[in-house]
């Protein structure tokens, strides 16, 4: 089998990767630009195996697209390269807008001349994978869930982004044919994640001993779902998912903010203990810019249609994923380098107010 992943030098990309490659022993191609977020060295456990290859391409860039996908001949194509990051999208929205829009497109375009070209049983046996987000969605309420009929009603420039190209995927599917699935995921956490995102900036921090920051109160609530589990589904909607289906991903782990960064304090407090409670450096901030109030997948088709289910809980995977920081220094260190944890996202120096009151709100 022989799968093509875009992005997979990013934080669910290489958790994708590694689980093709070592759990399934498929032949992968990996195309990455590598931009801040892309991290070869999330791969280190991969890089030497004979059926993994690496190729730095933009996908934005057709004939390198098209060359690549000719060469390996993949039987899927599993879509994930994307910008991702809420607070960059809301000063810097054009990286956003080529990549996550214009991306797919030449993505699409490239995968419906190569499946146009396919015969027999490689043609009814290919698929394109196109990952995206629960933040498509907008904002719940204090009840209910996201199912794969829910509206779109997007709030960032990130959520916007993905929102179309979404669109794009399925109107790939019902105007050409091209086996088209998408999958909508709720908020990922684990190993190998860039330090800008809530936990591993939260754990990072904490362990510097600078603020803990939490936008408003911490009320607004993610469903989490560890980053293995989401490798997983992915692999098995690929597999197994029906062309022209949605399929959403998620954790059953619904959690405040605050609640994560406290846990998360908790577990250090017992791993790491420093001369105080880790607790003591949690800061209120200022809140994001249209910040949704709760996300919540319900992942009832999945697990009923494809018989998936997250393994790890909320509580199991974060005793994990602290570890795995403080295990791995030298894979977070020259990151942190670069990016120590400041504020992103704030317009003007301060964060935006609309006039009226945004969905999350």
């Amino acid at each position: 089998m022989r799968i093509l992943v875009t992005g997979g030098a990013g934080f669910i990309g290489s958790a994708l990767v590694r689980h093709l490659v070592l759990a399934k022993g498929y032949e992968v191609l990996n195309l990455d630009c590598l931009t801040y977020a892309g991290n070869p060295a999330s791969l280190a456990p991969v890089a030497d195996r004979p059926g993994y290859r690496f190729a730095q391409i933009d996908i934005r860039d057709r004939a390198a697209v098209d060359a690549a996908i000719a060469d390996f001949r993949p039987c899927r194509i599993l879509h994930l390269a994307a910008e991702s990051h809420v607070d960059r999208s809301i000063t810097g929205a054009g990286d956003f807008i080529a990549t996550n829009i214009v991306g797919t497109f030449v993505m699409l375009e490239a995968a419906r001349a190569y499946w146009s070209g396919l015969t027999g049983g490689d043609r009814a046996d290919f698929r394109f994978l196109h990952v995206s987000t629960d933040e498509v969605y907008g904002s719940l309420g204090a009840e209910g869930l996201f199912a794969e009929t829910t509206a779109y009603d997007p709030s960032s420039p990130y959520s916007a982004s993905k929102a179309a190209s979404d669109h794009l995927a399925r109107a790939w599917h019902r105007t050409y044919g091209l086996p088209v699935v998408v999958s909508n995921c709720s908020n990922n956490y684990g190993p190998c994640q860039f330090p800008e995102k809530l936990i591993p900036l939260t754990i990072l921090n904490a362990l510097h001993g600078q603020p803990l920051p939490v936008y408003g109160q911490g009320e607004n609530i993610r469903d989490w779902l560890y980053v293995e589990d989401h490798a997983r589904a992915l692999d098995l909607i690929a597999e197994r998912g029906e062309p022209g289906r949605t399929y959403n991903v998620g954790g059953r782990n619904e959690r405040r903010n605050i609640d994560v960064v406290r846990r998360i304090c908790d577990v250090l407090d017992r791993l790491r203990p420093a001369a105080r409670p880790h607790h003591d450096l949690i800061t209120f901030v200022a809140d994001r810019p249209g910040h949704d109030a709760r996300y919540a997948i319900d992942a009832a088709r999945i697990e009923t249609e494809l018989g998936w289910a997250a393994i790890e809980n909320f509580d199991t995977g974060i005793e994990k994923t602290v570890q795995w920081y403080l295990d791995n220094a030298a894979w977070w260190g020259p990151l942190r380098d670069r990016y120590d944890g400041a504020r992103l996202g704030m317009i003007d120096g301060a964060p935006h107010r609309p006039s009226a009151p945004a969905a999350a709100d």
